[in-house]
């Protein structure tokens, strides 16, 4: 069993069911902190639309956050969302502006630079 996360008529990533309710989770949760909508629609019948411009500008502003704290349990909890959501980014053709001013330089609480973790989930992550 798996869901859909869509674009259009575009599958970004087909997850079990499991994932899938747990990064449905996390989204809800980053939404809530960042005082934004995420773009990624409720899940009907296995499926979801994401919208890409609120998508887009919740991207953005999830990495500033990240990118942000220095805070070492802060990035433990949140780097494999937001690499997570990265990947999906990236397949939804969303630019993602790694040397935007103001943020911290590459790597997180677990050494593995957000690059190379968003790199290795997008090969992990079926469409």
């Amino acid at each position: 069993m798996s869901q859909y996360f869509d674009l259009g008529d575009e599958t970004l990533w087909n997850p079990s069911n499991g994932v899938s309710r747990l990064f449905q989770h996390h989204v809800a949760v980053f939404e809530t902190e960042l005082g934004l909508p995420s773009g990624i629609g409720p899940m009907a019948d296995d499926a979801c639309q994401i919208v890409p411009d609120t998508f887009e500008v919740f991207v953005e502003a999830l990495l500033a956050r990240h990118r942000r704290t220095s805070h070492a349990v802060a990035l433990a909890l949140s780097e494999g969302f937001v690499a997570t959501v990265l990947v999906l980014a990236e397949r939804a053709a969303i630019e993602v502006d790694w040397a935007r001013p103001g943020t911290a330089p590459e790597g997180g609480a677990s050494g593995v630079g957000l690059r190379e973790m968003t790199r290795e989930l997008g090969r992990r992550m079926p469409r």
